[in-house]
This record gives structure tokens, C-alpha cells and sequence, in this order.
């Protein structure tokens, strides 16, 4: 689970999140069976990075879904009709709408690596707060849909 957002308070001194204890240990390399090692070599050659990040490692528990993840991963957040930067951006926002740290503080590593700047990741959680705001209102109204669209 992600980190809970609220801070608690003990004594009138300020605590730090809360930060669940993992679901599933961490699964290093040297721990790693070969089908796992295998696709953290793909996600090492590929983003060209030492280790893989957590998430991964996570993951690792279940070599399977790894393996499709990855996979996954690599069409969907290659060039295409989106630049990489813009999947970024897009992915920065709905992790952040969907309340995943994780992906936000990964995502946004990765956007600002590709060349994001404070501004663009800024307008695009506030695109991201204003559909969900506004996705709500047309729910709760139960707007129909115009004809013609």
C-alpha cells in the first residue's frame, strides 16, 4: 500500500508518514532465480541503471507478472504518437490522482530525467485534479452525453 498522507502527532512533536511494512520482501539479485535475473538485466540494459527500483524487486515475488510487467512497460512507454516526456507527464498525474507515492515519486524522477520542468509537472496534476473534479460533478449530475459527440 502507499504511504498514508496524514502525519501523526505524539507529544506536540511531528512525526513523519506512516509507512506500512511491505507486503512481500524485496528480492535482491543474488537472491533472485534466473528467470527473475533475466528480466532485471532487460530493465538494467534498457534504462541503462545499475539496480532496478523497488517496485521491481517487489514484483520479482511473482516472476510471471515480472516478466508481463515489464514487458508491459517497455510498448507502452516507448516513442509513439506520445513522446516519452508526455507519457511521463501523464503518468506522474494519474499516479498522483490515484494516491500511488510510489509511482508519483518515480514518475516524477522520470519525467524530470527526460527534461520536465517544475511548471509542466505542475500544470499537469492540476489538469489531472481538474478532470477528476469535474468527472465528479458530471457523475453526481448525471449529465447525458450531447448528442453529436
Amino acid at each position: 500500500g502507499a504511504r498514508r498522507h496524514d502525519c501523526r502527532h505524539e507529544e506536540g512533536v511531528r512525526v513523519g508518514p506512516v509507512t506500512p511494512m511491505p507486503t512481500f520482501p524485496l528480492i535482491e539479485y543474488a537472491d533472485a532465480p534466473p528467470e527473475v535475473r533475466e528480466v532485471f538485466d532487460d530493465i538494467k540494459r534498457t534504462r541503462n541503471i545499475p539496480d532496478v527500483n523497488n517496485f521491481w524487486k517487489a514484483l520479482a515475488n511473482h516472476p510471471a507478472a515480472l516478466k508481463q510487467v515489464w514487458e508491459e512497460v517497455k510498448q507502452v512507454m516507448a516513442p509513439g504518437a506520445l513522446d516519452p516526456l508526455t507519457k511521463e507527464l501523464i503518468y506522474v498525474a494519474v499516479s498522483a490522482t490515484n494516491g500511488c507515492e510510489y509511482c508519483t515519486a518515480t514518475h516524477t524522477a522520470s519525467a524530470r530525467n527526460k527534461g520536465a520542468t517544475q511548471e509542466q509537472i505542475a500544470e499537469a496534476l492540476a489538469v489531472a485534479a481538474l478532470a477528476n473534479k469535474t468527472n465528479r460533478l458530471a457523475n453526481g449530475y448525471r449529465v447525458p452525453v450531447d448528442s453529436g459527440l
